[in-house]
């Protein structure tokens, strides 16, 4: 199973980034999908997180700003990131609880390689 993240880069402050991340390879189906991010030197945070029937989980710090959406037959998961603040800027990670079989139940872990965002004027 692998995770392909895009959509990073530079963005001055008050600006917009839509991120997004396909999971491909021996799927069953997909749980869990979701976005975490770190900043060097500190732990890997939750942004936010979605499940199979679409329903969200915001960071207390989105403050609203950030909508997490999927679409479940491209087994796609994205980010639309809006008012972005210097704060924002980490490395972005997407994940994926996946079932590779009917009978892994709890799905397995899946991490993409992450992706810059740098808020900065």
């Amino acid at each position: 199973v692998q995770l392909q993240a895009s959509g990073g880069g530079l963005v001055q402050p008050g600006g917009s980034l839509r991120l997004s991340c396909a999971v491909s390879g021996s799927i069953f189906s997909v749980n869990d999908m979701g976005w975490y991010r770190q900043v060097p030197g500190n732990r890997r945070e939750l942004v936010a997180a979605i499940n199979s029937d679409g329903r969200v989980n915001y960071a207390e710090f989105v403050d609203g700003r950030f909508t997490i959406s999927r679409d479940n037959p491209r087994n796609k998961v994205y980010l639309k990131m809006e008012s972005l603040q210097p704060a924002d800027t980490a490395v972005y990670y997407c994940y994926a609880k996946v079932r590779t079989t009917p009978w892994n139940t709890r799905g397995s872990d899946f991490w993409g390689q992450g992706t810059q965002v740098t808020v900065s004027s």
